[in-house]
């Protein structure tokens, strides 16, 4: 189960173009991209109802290192059906773009909205769709000709072309749609991949002209007088959403210059007494840099907005509420920062959200009571932490999470361990730094090392992780030595059998992976006799190109392990039916076993395909499968879209083992446990609920067939010790989940948003003897991961059903222990 973000423009551009690219049938020719100016901004709602600006706007940007003259260049813009009678229509350019510079082309105006642009560099008078079209930057001012996305990128008269909305004529995808209340964006870095969708993000206007001006020119409305915890209110809406205020006043206590979600955060020094109202507010400009530095006293006026990372009316999430299209005047420069709130171990209330069973949003705050309301009511001021263990590891989007409560639920490694629904770990918060890289890199932490002295910085609700603290001030990194654990080898009359997730293993991953995996099973493992695995990829990993055979990936695999001093492991696995398991597009993923030959027979039965059922049937006193190996059920509808249970029938020592592999549904569309719904529903568990009775009714086969039968259930469950599936194959004692025979401070083997959980679990049937169980942590408490999963092993000498014949194999596993092998 692997998670993935990023910043609320990176989130809305996966989200839409995900929509968009579902209807594309083949990508567009590609012109080749420009090396200097591009079109960096298009908004076509200006003055359409709802808007704030009243005009629409091209901007362009230059990514080159020298001036770029757009003398004799136009800007043209062609609707978004592009019908044989549509034409290019043209706006003529002078001047020049500076570079890392912006140039305003201003074009219709409507008879709404009430913000006028900065003072454009070039005019025109282009009506606009708000949500599809075309603008091209043109060598020229002849009107093109093209209408299809070949023919324009086959014009060389063309520098650069943006495709909005469901615009025929775009570079490869493109754009989500914008509205009368939003543009399209060039992210800041001005990358131009010739893919519409990839390089724009859907988000606020933020026009900006030569001059670096991006306030409006004329004399717009002033909007209401208003203070910050008057914006802020009592609950998590503004009072003041969707309309315009004046007369802001606070001082700047942080600045965010880079990425493309830039703007500064404002706290007013002369607080209420309301601590249900938050004093601080984030000023959104955009793509541009705001020209205020820390100690600013800044007097604002702008629209306030509560920002989603995805539809409002549907979104999951909570909301920024914001101060978009905002001019200000700084007043005074260097003045005291307000004091920071400190957050020491009691600070934060102990229970998470209130729970009234659906949206919290227009809830008064109760900030001494709830945890969330407690980062609410403090949304935009600075927060400070001292001394903040690291409950989550550095990641590839430079976050990690730290705890404001050290004590609370701490695992045996310096986590949060998350025990139950109503037991998160509400002093969890995630870290990321308003630090440019280039100033200080961003620290790569492990669980239980330390940001020692102080970390503060204001505090954002972000769609993944939470309530955020972006920190101005980051601590110094303390690194508290966490290694990889290292099981014990079995002994001779145990068998060994572990789990372990390796998170899209594909042949064309870096063999660094493949070598620490191989690592992993020969030295942290101690060679287990039998490896169920999880998220094995096609030969051609997440390519969809009809493949299913994974021999090429698993042969990698065991190759890794011999070439660590492994053994020579076999496996087995049933390919599945193409796109139909669920994962990575393309990438089939399947469960699969590896097993040493030379410590355990895997008993091979003709039969197993990826639509035929396995059963149980008894022969000659003796319980067996018909397939093995033989997937359970594939065809019952609790296997839509997901991975099917293997199971392998194995003999150890004349004894029968039967082990089944599993991969249960991913927790995809559950609402986030910080949403705007409480508590969350968590509607993955409905499937999950389906696939843990499917499985439960072939174990009972198997112990209806032989009650002493000795069966291992392994696997990413992908669900929590005390959730309704676990809940399902435990029930009545016929399996036992065995992370319930570990302290709480050692059950987790992934960690989420600082929360140290179980998704991975073994069970067994009380026929195996003489169980040792143990969760090698390896990769979930790490920066550097191989995979995002901690494997699990179980040790146990298989029953034989018969007391002398049990008693005989304690006795020799005694004289073992005690003489050696």
């Amino acid at each position: 189960m692997t998670k993935t973000h990023r910043s609320k423009a990176a989130f809305t551009v996966a989200v839409a173009s995900g929509l968009v690219l579902g209807g594309v049938a083949a990508p567009a020719a590609l012109a080749a991209p420009s090396a200097d100016a591009v079109i960096a901004e298009v908004y076509g709602g200006g003055g359409n109802s709802g808007a704030t600006l009243t005009n629409d706007f091209v901007e362009l940007a230059n990514h080159g290192a020298a001036a770029t003259s757009v003398d004799g260049f136009s800007v043209q813009y062609l609707p978004g059906s592009a019908g044989p009678t549509s034409t290019w229509q043209v706006t003529p350019l002078t001047g020049s773009v500076a570079p890392g510079g912006r140039y305003l082309v201003a074009e219709g105006k409507g008879s709404g909205g009430t913000v006028a642009l900065p003072a454009p560099d070039a005019t025109g008078a282009i009506a606009m769709s708000a949500t599809a079209g075309t603008i091209a930057l043109v060598s020229g001012t002849t009107a093109l000709t093209c209408k299809t996305a070949a023919d324009c990128a086959a014009d060389t008269r063309v520098k650069d072309l943006v495709g909005f909305g469901a615009a025929t004529v775009r570079e490869g995808s493109p754009t989500a749609a914008p509205s009368n209340t939003t543009s399209v964006a060039r992210a800041a870095s001005l990358a131009d991949t010739d893919d519409n969708a990839a390089d724009f993000t859907v988000g606020d206007p933020s026009p900006t002209n030569t001059k670096g001006e991006t306030t409006g020119g004329g004399n717009p409305e002033p909007g209401t007088p208003a203070k910050i915890h008057e914006i802020q209110g009592t609950t998590r809406i503004s009072p003041f959403k969707d309309k315009k205020v004046s007369d802001v006043t606070g001082v700047v206590t942080a600045t965010r210059t880079f990425g493309s979600s830039r703007g500064f955060w404002l706290t007013d020094p002369n607080p209420d007494n309301d601590p249900r109202t938050s004093e601080g507010l984030f000023v959104f400009t955009g793509s541009t840099s705001p020209a205020v530095a820390v100690g600013d006293a800044v007097t604002a006026t702008g629209t306030v907005r509560e920002f989603y990372p995805d539809a409002p009316a549907t979104s999951n999430y909570q909301s920024l509420t914001e101060l978009s299209s905002a001019q200000w005047t700084v007043d005074s420069h260097g003045n005291a920062l307000p004091a920071p709130t400190v957050l020491n171990p009691d600070t934060v209330p102990t229970t998470y959200a209130p729970s009234p069973g659906g949206n919290i949003e227009p809830l008064t705050l109760e900030p001494a009571k709830y945890a969330l309301d407690f980062w609410e009511s403090h949304e935009s001021e600075v927060v400070s932490v001292t001394d903040a263990r690291v409950v989550g590891p550095s990641n590839s989007f430079n976050e990690l999470y730290v705890t404001s409560k050290p004590d609370q639920h701490e695992s045996v490694r310096g986590g949060s361990v998350y025990l139950g629904y109503d037991q998160l770990n509400s002093g969890v918060m995630k870290v990321s730094s308003l630090i440019p890289f280039a100033q200080r890199p961003f620290p790569k932490l492990n669980v239980g090392d330390v940001l020692t002295g102080t970390t503060s910085g204001p505090v954002e609700y972000s769609n993944f992780g939470g309530y955020t603290l972006f920190a101005s001030v980051l601590g110094t990194e303390k690194d508290n030595g966490l290694q990889a654990e290292t099981t014990r080898k079995q002994r001779t009359g145990e068998l060994a059998v572990a789990t372990y997730n390796v998170e899209n293993l594909a042949p064309g991953d870096a063999q660094a992976k493949y070598d620490r995996l191989g690592e992993a099973i020969v030295t942290h493992l101690a060679t287990p006799d039998i490896v169920n695995l999880e998220e094995i990829q096609d030969n051609t990993g997440a390519t969809d190109d009809g493949t299913v055979a994974a021999d090429q990936t698993l042969q990698k695999f065991t190759d890794a392990i011999v070439a660590k001093g492994g053994p020579r492991y076999e496996w087995r696995s049933i390919d599945p039916v193409n796109d139909q398991d669920g994962g990575q597009p393309g990438g089939n993923i399947r469960v699969a076993f590896l097993f040493n030959p030379a410590r355990v027979s895997f008993v091979d039965r003709p039969g197993g395909t990826s639509t035929s059922a396995v059963g149980v049937v008894r022969e000659h006193g003796k319980t067996h499968l018909t397939a093995s190996p033989g997937r359970v059920d594939p065809a019952n509808e609790a296997w839509t879209s997901s991975r099917k249970p293997l199971a392998g029938e194995f003999v150890f020592k004349g004894r029968t083992v039967f082990v089944i592999a599993n991969h249960f549904n991913s927790k995809g569309g559950d609402q986030p446990t910080h949403g705007r719904f409480q508590p969350p529903t968590r509607s993955s568990e409905v499937q999950r609920a389906k696939q843990a009775t499917v499985l439960r009714g072939f174990v009972d086969s198997l112990l209806a067939s032989d009650r002493s039968a000795n069966i291992v259930v392994a696997g990413d469950l992908n669900d929590y010790p005390f959730s309704p599936a676990v809940q399902t194959l435990t029930a009545g004692g016929a399996l036992k989940d065995l992370i319930a025979s570990v302290p709480e401070a050692e059950r987790y083997s992934y960690v989420f948003e600082g929360q140290s959980q179980v998704l991975d679990h073994i069970l067994a049937s009380t026929a195996p003897r003489g169980v040792d169980y143990d969760v090698v942590h390896i990769n979930a408490e790490f920066a550097d991961q191989a995979s995002d999963h901690d494997p699990q092993v179980i040790r146990f000498r298989p029953g034989a059903g018969n007391p002398l014949q049990d008693g005989l194999y304690d006795l020799l596993d005694y004289l073992e222990q005690v003489f050696g092998h």
